[in-house]
């Protein structure tokens, strides 16, 4: 039978839309916000561990998830935010070179995107595959994780101007425990949120502490504008951290394959990998122009789209609309201020943890033997120099921990031939 194209499909029964197919509809709002919810607290948490302005970070959100959406015609539904893997790269590069030209370095590893998806343009995935293996991004991503140890440690423990150190451990202790139990045992959309409940537990048991200091929240206006900072070129930042985007890079790919499975589309094949990793990449080097942390792909909103069988991609134009509306309300990056560091210190030990864990499960999923002498050489001397911190500077040019036992990484595949330590 020839469909009538004239036909309603949300109100002729004998029609059925597709529903991963991007249809606009306000009904959809609720759905977006319940996205940006899940999203939230991983959202925020990035800008906060960073010293960025969370507001920055919920505007670059939501005008990258539209930048993704545009470059992939609307066909997958994600959700771009804050990327945990260059927290560890911005606190250094921030400490060293100063913000404006840390920027410039998270600028160019969207421009790293955009080369490695022209080269999967031209060659196919698997070109990128070989050049960049299980064997070379495992760990690179549990480097990142084990370089970010300490910190989270500090921020659990160190007291403060309004707390001591066993009020610390109390406070992180509660947000640890919340966030765990939430994980472990929630249901529902609560199993999807462990971050914000955690960071609620530990917000509460601080207040009758003491631990609270209101008066930024106060001192704010309700409507403000998010506190823009522009980038400046320079070369040691860059060089600094453009090999970080490797592995995220690499994460990318697992991303997409995860939300095809979730929704039956092979997004791999259509849009293509390498329009998703383009969009990506260009939320990415947008987001530092504005100030704001790296995008990635959301897995948790991806849980929620498997939970709630939300498939329209349009749903994530509602969620990233209304991360842009609320990046202009300055009540929330000032209330967001008011967080005791204890309380992101208990959360910061799982997700720390778990970068560290992914890059485990990286090599694990790989199938190889992780004792062959060639693996072992490539593993050990990515894992030792990148925890290590070992630098390598002349003059202007410098590389050093996480980028430069990446750049190993992918030298040293290349040039140990396979069979090598058999």
């Amino acid at each position: 039978m020839t469909q009538d194209p004239h036909l309603d499909p949300e109100t002729d029964l004998s029609v059925t839309p597709d529903p991963t197919a991007y249809q606009w509809r306000w009904r959809d709002i609720i759905l977006g916000l319940q996205m940006l919810f899940v999203a939230f607290g991983a959202l925020v948490l990035v800008p906060i561990l960073t010293g960025l302005d969370p507001n920055v970070a919920l505007f670059t959100a939501g005008v990258g998830t539209l930048v993704f959406q545009l470059v992939t015609g609307g066909k997958v539904p994600v959700f771009l935010a804050s990327s945990f893997a260059f927290i560890a790269p911005i606190q250094l590069g921030v400490e060293q070179y100063g913000l404006p030209q840390t920027l410039s370095g998270l600028m160019a590893a969207g421009g790293l995107y955009l080369v490695l998806s022209l080269l999967i343009f031209w060659r196919g995935p698997g070109f990128l595959l070989r050049l960049l293996p299980p064997i070379v991004t495992g760990p690179v991503i549990m480097v990142i994780g084990l370089s970010l140890a300490p910190i989270a440690v500090n921020m659990a423990s160190q007291g403060g101007d309004r707390y001591t150190e066993t009020m610390a451990l109390g406070v992180s202790g509660a947000s640890l425990l919340a966030t765990m139990i939430t994980a472990l045992f929630a249901r529902g959309w609560l199993h999807l949120v462990p971050i914000l409940v955690g960071i609620v537990t530990g917000y509460l048991v601080a207040l009758p502490l003491g631990m609270v200091d209101f008066s930024p929240l106060a001192e704010a206006p309700w409507v403000a504008m998010p506190q823009f900072t522009f980038p400046v070129v320079h070369g040691p930042a860059i060089l600094f951290i453009v090999p970080v985007a490797i592995a995220p890079a690499i994460e990318h790919f697992g991303d997409i394959l995860a939300i095809g499975a979730v929704a039956k589309k092979e997004y791999f094949r259509d849009p293509g990998v390498h329009r998703t990793l383009l969009g990506d990449g260009i939320a990415t080097s947008l987001a530092a122009f504005f100030g704001g942390p790296p995008n990635t792909t959301y897995s948790e909103v991806t849980g929620a789209v498997a939970l709630t069988k939300s498939f329209n991609p349009a749903i994530m134009t509602w969620a990233a609309l209304c991360s842009v509306l609320l990046a202009f309300v300055g009540k929330l990056g000032a209330f967001l201020s008011t967080i005791p560091t204890p309380v992101m210190g208990g959360i910061v030990v799982i997700l720390f943890g778990t970068i560290v864990v992914i890059g485990i499960n990286t090599l694990a999923q790989s199938g190889q033997d992780l004792l062959k002498s060639r693996n072992v050489v490539i593993m050990a001397v990515i894992l030792v120099l990148g925890v290590g911190g070992l630098a390598v500077k002349t003059g202007n040019f410098g590389l050093e921990g996480i980028g430069l036992s990446a750049v190993l990484g992918v030298v040293l595949n290349l040039l140990i031939p396979e069979g090598n330590g058999e």
